[in-house]
């Protein structure tokens, strides 16, 4: 069964934190489709205006300008709310690295925030977003929950410290938390540009504008990229789980395994470009390999991911070829 094909209450209300972002613009999008009450919470310092100028005019959407940071901001948006769906958070882990304050603003703080203000509110679910930097330095693959390494990062800290959080605030006050660790999402309205670019949009990007990528390190690396539709659905997916689900965490992917290199190497042929890459150094605080198992989300979520990497690089690379297509060289 699709996610679409799930049913909440008619007049449920979802808020969406960082409903401006890359993921919490598809999960406006979706719930709207869907048929449901959005609010959007954003104060737009990493979102774009332009992917909730989509929503305006929709009656059933709402959006409220601010931050996770400011306690009486997340009490006034989870007024009425039924689900939270909390993705707000500064990403990138080079960043962290030299942000690390910010990051435990923002990421730890504002958590606590967006979780204080859904307890007070007697919102029915919590789902927020972690991140698969959470295994750290841990070699077995795949990955598993319970089975994690020293942290790499700043950015993996606040991840971490968001889940213990998480476990206590269902433990202790009975809110349904549900935490997802994603692993390496991309796919439609990811952003392209600037120094922490996720790796996928910034090569398709320069590839499409004719400009040689720089890989990081010698692309052997390996990774469990994630199509944003299977992000959807995890979210959602958790929103429906019994509470005997709550207060955990799970690994929300495709479980598949791409390398680097490889996944460089068919972008050109996908879009007929000869250009070869430069290789610089490594960054700080990467996971060398990463790779999900996804069994407890598929056992405790009923996750059933329907994109794998070849369906979900498809619609990407044309996402990308009509909303880039006027940065393009060639018509390539």
């Amino acid at each position: 069964m699709s996610y679409r094909e799930l049913e909440f209450p008619e007049d449920s209300l979802f808020l969406v934190t960082g409903g401006a972002g890359f993921i919490g613009s598809n999960l406006v999008e979706a719930l709207l489709s869907m048929g449901y009450r959005v609010r959007c919470l954003d104060n737009l310092s990493t979102g774009k205006q332009e992917n909730v100028d989509l929503f305006i005019g929709d009656a059933k959407y709402t959006f409220i300008k601010g931050s996770i940071t400011e306690l009486d901001t997340c009490m006034e948006a989870c007024e009425g709310a039924d689900y939270v769906l909390h993705e707000a958070a500064w990403g990138s882990v080079p960043r962290s690295i030299e942000m690390p304050l910010y990051y435990e603003e923002v990421n730890i703080r504002g958590t606590l925030n967006m979780m204080e203000a859904a307890r007070q509110s007697g919102v029915k679910k919590f789902v927020y977003a972690s991140s698969s930097s959470v295994y750290g330095d841990h070699p077995t693959l795949p990955k598993r929950e319970g089975q994690e390494g020293r942290l790499l990062s700043p950015y993996a800290l606040t991840k971490r410290a968001c889940e213990e959080y998480g476990k206590l605030y269902y433990k202790l006050y009975g809110l349904k938390t549900y935490g997802l660790r994603y692993f390496n999402v991309f796919g439609r309205r990811q952003d392209p540009e600037g120094a922490y670019a996720a790796v996928i949009p910034k090569f398709i990007r320069q590839l499409l504008k004719g400009e040689a990528p720089t890989i990081n390190g010698d692309g052997r690396q390996s990774r469990d990229f994630t199509y944003i539709e299977n992000v959807i659905e995890g979210n959602l997916r958790a929103c429906a789980a019994g509470k005997e689900a709550a207060g955990e965490v799970y690994n929300i992917a495709f479980g598949g395994r791409e390398y680097l290199i490889d996944i460089y190497y068919r972008l050109t042929e996908a879009l007929g470009v000869d250009i070869e890459p430069i290789f610089g150094p490594e960054r700080a605080g990467d996971i060398r390999h990463s790779n999900a198992d996804i069994s407890k989300a598929r056992d405790y979520l009923e996750f059933n991911p329907e994109y794998d990497f070849e369906r979900g690089i498809k619609e990407a690379i044309a996402w990308y070829r009509e909303n880039l297509g006027g940065e393009t060289q060639g018509g390539a």
